[in-house]
């Protein structure tokens, strides 16, 4: 109702409110309707009949201050409108895209000074608009951002954004800021130029606007002076320069790795950027129009913006969270193990202004944890994002503990001992005894089932599973797992405190694995069954890599530990073992040739893995990491060739198919769950926009797209290398129908 109303109120409301004063300034404030200003339709009228209306009113005016009605300057532009665009409106939008930039360009050539006054964030097409402006101020709040994030989401900054900004720092300096994403702070922004100075509130905003425009009767942009006609003006890159050279042979190779030619809006930035660089300004902003229009109409950017802002702001507005259950912060956790893992999730903690108690069986071991926090901390004091007395704020909200009795009071238990179901049971019915009845109980275990574990605390529906990934402190994801009595109001509970630490929540259903750890073991089992057939290792990490993989099979196993894979195993094959109809599959499981590689490696060659100092890769202390060169002289079989192609696809099909099963068993409840759990939780290629969407948007070189050609794929897949790879009937009906997940 208040979203209704609200939305009525600016409907009827002017979208962009023209006032002159007796000065002669023009204050046009703009107030679309909605909670935030976006780029739509609708604002570029609004625009286009504000420039005229200036145009018209020219010689009765002293100056134009662009504000803002909203608690932010500028959304930028409406996604939903561009994820809509198909090859088949490319003319339309890039028609309108013009119009658009045709009246940001008439504003910025008025012929009187325009001064955007910046109240809050100016994201995208917002830092556009405010960069057509003569002059920049923004109030100095410790949560304003600008920054252009189109290249988070498959896009470029198509409003001029890549122009101007190579003109006002340089391409070297802009490259960086437009092909990551950046988000500014104000201070760093008026360093880097986005920006010119700062106010400390709205009252002296509009002061120092008035001021500048007083001072600056006829202000022209830099690249329309005189002396940057008809050539570039930037002040790195310029045409016949042999200084430039260097840039122009280097950029495209940095950029390639990077992104592997998966990433095309990176890639069109940096073109767009050197292009328009050696090009006058009308010309070069028509160049970067043309590679936007690409962007849009191209699956990429439309998979990246499904998953990377409408999936996920679903997720942080709590789709997934159960509902009617008031929130309720965590002031105080306790973290059973002082390993990395715990002390991952004990800075995560402490770092949200939580009080931790980290716990370990000794006072040597909980400190060790404790020093890991340190580290960290030290780490972003040295890089100048911390400052001491905040560092030791933070630190001082860790209490090590060699006792449960210090775990009385904790609102939530988070268990992070061994993947031993014995010495996990043991240390939860401790920490359940020591805590209050309210307590909220919760086990890191990255396969164990949570309903069986849950039978070691007395009342198990306050007993959830929180699995976090290593490091914590870079890892974004956190999944959380219903057991079989969890309570709806432990579910939002923990659910709360994972938004809460700065996370992402997603939440799925109990199960072996549950839905992260089964589906990358498809990716890690995939890059070992080619090994054992006798594929050059080489070629499986590139290839994955290739694919868009931030790290190949064989060498994130390393990273895992080759140990770890072997306890899971064999905890996987003892409690299938108990029930006899598990006869056949534990039998499959133990003549599997895959894990018998792994058996050879950490029994026989002593290579455990990264943290043993070897595994399927080197690791020397004087040099980078390197493929043990046995590799290739004990697996590696010349006579067999698999394509590249179907590498890429093995690795790629083999976790999409296990995600797929994981919805069709009821493991995972929604797609966005599934799609953000694969990208933040184990990899899966940003691209895609996530495993399930990988499925719903596969292409094949010619003929169908989507579920149906997915399924065509798999089926070839599974005729050539397994029954692994065979769609399963809901998946073939789906396909039949042309219909996605």
């Amino acid at each position: 109702m208040a979203q209704a109303a609200e939305q009525a109120a600016g409907q009827t409301a002017e979208p962009i409110r023209y006032e002159r004063g007796q000065d002669g300034v023009v204050v046009a404030t703009i107030d679309m309707p909605g909670s935030a200003n976006t780029m739509n339709a609708a604002f570029q009228a609004a625009l286009i009949a504000l420039v005229d209306r200036l145009e018209a009113d020219r010689d009765q005016i002293t100056g134009v201050i662009l504000a803002s009605a909203k608690k932010t300057f500028f959304a930028g532009g409406d996604l939903r409108e561009l994820i809509t665009i198909g090859p088949d409106r490319a003319l339309e939008f890039a028609e309108g895209l013009a119009g658009m930039k045709d009246a940001m360009r008439r504003l910025e050539k008025l012929g009187r000074p325009v001064v955007a006054a910046v109240n809050g964030a100016a994201m995208g097409g917002g830092l556009e608009l405010a960069l057509s402006c003569h002059h920049r101020i923004a109030l100095d709040l410790p949560d304003l951002r600008v920054g252009f994030p189109e290249a988070t989401l498959g896009l470029l900054p198509g409003g001029g954004g890549v122009a101007r900004t190579v003109r006002i720092m340089g391409v070297q300096a802009a490259l960086p800021l437009l092909t990551e994403g950046t988000r500014l702070r104000a201070a760093a922004a008026v360093k880097a130029g986005w920006l010119d100075e700062l106010a400390a509130d709205r009252e002296e905003l509009f002061a120092k606007a008035r001021a500048w425009i007083a001072a600056n009767p006829e202000p022209v942009q830099p690249w329309d002076r005189p002396e940057a006609a008809g050539r570039a003006g930037v002040k790195d890159l310029r045409p016949l320069d042999p200084d430039s050279y260097p840039l122009l042979s280097v950029a495209p190779a940095m950029m390639y790795q990077k992104t592997r030619g998966c990433y095309p809006a990176p890639e069109k930035i940096l073109a767009a950027a050197v292009e328009g660089a050696l090009l006058d300004f009308d010309t070069a902003i028509e160049v970067e129009s043309r590679y936007f229009v690409e962007l849009v109409t191209g699956q990429i950017a439309k998979n990246m913006i499904g998953t990377f802002w409408f999936q996920l702001n679903e997720i942080k507005a709590g789709a997934s969270r159960p509902a009617g259950i008031d929130r309720r912060p965590v002031g105080r956790v306790a973290v059973l193990g002082a390993g990395m893992m715990g002390a991952g999730i004990a800075h995560a903690a402490a770092v949200s202004g939580i009080e931790v108690v980290l716990k370990d069986a000794t006072a040597e071991a909980g400190e060790r944890g404790r020093e890991r926090v340190a580290a960290l901390l030290d780490a972003r004091v040295a890089k100048g994002r911390m400052q001491q007395a905040e560092r030791d704020e933070i630190l001082g909200r860790i209490e090590v503990a060699t006792e449960y009795g210090p775990l009385k009071g904790a609102d939530l238990v988070i268990e992070a001992v061994f993947e031993d179901r014995a010495v996990k049971n043991e240390v939860n019915a401790a920490a359940a005894a020591a805590v209050g009845p309210d307590a909220v109980l919760a086990s890191n275990t990255s396969t164990l089932p949570i309903t069986g574990l849950a039978g070691a605390v007395p009342d198990p529906g306050k007993f959830v599973g929180l699995h976090f990934f290593s490091p914590v402190d870079k890892m974004p994801l956190v999944e959380i797992i219903r057991g079989g009595q969890t309570s709806d109001e432990t579910l939002a509970r923990a659910y709360d405190f994972v938004l809460q630490i700065g996370k992402t929540p997603i939440v799925v259903n109990d199960s072996r694995g549950f839905y992260t750890s089964r589906t990358f073991s498809a990716y890690v089992i995939e890059g070992l069954r080619l090994l054992t057939e006798g594929v050059h290792p080489a070629l499986i990490e590139n290839v994955a890599k290739k694919a868009g993989f931030p790290v190949g099979p064989l060498a994130v196993h390393d990273e895992v530990t080759l140990i770890l894979s072997l306890k899971v195993r064999a905890q996987t094959l003892a409690d299938l073992a108990a029930d006899p109809a598990n006869a056949d599959l534990v039998q499959a499981m133990q003549a599997d040739p895959v894990f018998a590689v792994v058996e050879q490696f950490v029994h026989e060659f002593g290579r455990p893995g990264k943290a043993g100092g070897a595994g399927f890769y080197d690791y020397p202390a004087d040099g980078r990491k390197r493929l043990w060169p046995e590799l290739v002289t004990r697996y590696t079989k010349p006579e067999i060739v698999v394509p590249e192609a179907d590498v890429r696809d093995r690795l790629l099909f083999g976790q999409a198919l296990e995600a797929v099963r994981c919805l069709e068993e009821g493991v995972l409840t929604s797609v966005r769950d599934a799609n953000l759990g694969s990208i933040m939780g184990f990899g899966y290629p940003a691209w895609t926009g996530g495993a399930v969407q990988f499925v719903n948007s596969y292409a094949a070189a010619s003929g169908p797209a989507g579920t149906r050609a997915f399924a065509e794929r798999a089926t070839r897949l599974a005729q050539s290398y397994g029954e692994r790879f065979e769609p399963s009937e809901a998946l073939l009906d789906k396909a039949a129908r042309d219909e996605g997940y």
